[in-house]
């Protein structure tokens, strides 16, 4: 049997969809199993047990021509995302069996869906509905993606997500201190209810928690970087790491601390206990939807405004979270 497997978006969205790609290899172990990527997160699959090829789409413009590579050869289609041209990718397969989702309130999408998908099924992640009826609990990504083994024939064996490294990646990290606190300084520190200069202030105060905090950062974040080594702030501002060492770096901590990007997803694969700044606008969909998964957190709402009384509410936030989340797990 041969298996397509497309994730064309985020680092972090193809993270949570790790226990999927492993209930895939469980439930047709003798399967070749072959996922195409973004250039974006291509490196989540580098290396990872339950693939046998991964193949980096150049641009989604290029989704339907690499599907077409696959006509007459792959019986199962899946698209883990919910997007245009993961759909494309898999229509143009043509396998028997093509598989996808999408949200309730894509109206297009759910009309055109059986153009490129045969089996799908339809979630309630939407941030008008999640606000407008606050007592229906939103369902994890890691849960809408498991959703789609059963609709392909196979089974959600599998839970936990998977970033695997080894000890070449954690040699490249030995400078950083075991058991600090990794502050991921993602760019939206800096704006949407938080400033740099506050974010140079939350990491000082979590240096009175008695641990190291070292900052790790992307290309995106230079300039914002520049700025915590200038200030002093951090025991350690490290870059230039690549995705496996970034999470080898997270392993080494007792604690990530970070704002909604794919730092959340990478601490939950290193089982670390993590607090999560989200956006003010529409966090009661992204605080369940992208949560730390099954892993101690706390989830925290960034202000409406970026006053200095709201940013100090929200570092006094962050301090208090870190604190009970360490000291629960001593």
């Amino acid at each position: 049997m041969k298996i397509v497997l497309t994730r064309l978006d985020r680092v972090g969205d193809l993270i949570l969809s790790t226990p999927a790609i492993a209930s895939v290899r469980r439930s047709w172990p003798q399967a070749h199993v072959t996922i195409v990527c973004s250039r974006l997160n291509a490196a989540v699959m580098e290396r990872h047990p339950d693939v046998d090829r991964v193949i980096v789409a150049p641009s989604p413009r290029s989704a339907a021509a690499i599907g077409r590579d696959f006509r007459g050869q792959c019986d199962l289609a899946i698209a883990l995302a919910p997007c245009v041209p993961d759909f494309q990718l898999v229509g143009a397969t043509r396998a028997a069996v093509r598989v996808g989702y999408t949200y309730r309130r894509r109206y297009l999408a759910r009309a055109t869906s059986w153009l490129f998908v045969n089996r799908f099924t339809v979630d309630d992640a939407d941030p008008l509905l999640a606000d407008r009826f606050p007592d229906r609990p939103v369902a994890h990504e890691v849960d809408q993606v498991l959703e789609l083994l059963p609709i392909a024939g196979g089974t959600p064996s599998y839970r936990d997500v998977v970033v695997p490294i080894d000890d070449v990646d954690r040699h490249a990290v030995d400078h950083v201190p075991p058991g600090c606190i990794a502050f991921h300084l993602g760019l939206r520190w800096c704006y949407g209810g938080a400033t740099i200069d506050s974010a140079i202030q939350a990491i000082a105060e979590l240096r009175t928690l008695g641990r190291p905090v070292v900052v790790t950062y992307g290309i995106e974040a230079l300039e914002a970087a520049a700025k915590v080594r200038e200030a002093h702030a951090a025991d350690a501002v490290v870059g230039g790491l690549s995705f496996r060492q970034w999470a080898a770096a997270f392993e080494k901590s007792a604690l990530v601390v970070t704002v909604d990007t794919g730092a959340t997803h990478v601490a939950s694969a290193m089982r670390r206990p993590t607090v999560v700044l989200f956006e003010h606008r529409y966090y009661r969909l992204s605080s369940q939807e992208w949560a730390p998964y099954r892993v101690p957190s706390v989830s925290l709402r960034k202000p409406a405004g970026e006053s200095p009384e709201e940013l100090a509410s929200t570092r006094a936030q962050i301090l208090e979270a870190a604190r009970r989340l360490l000291s629960d797990a001593t």
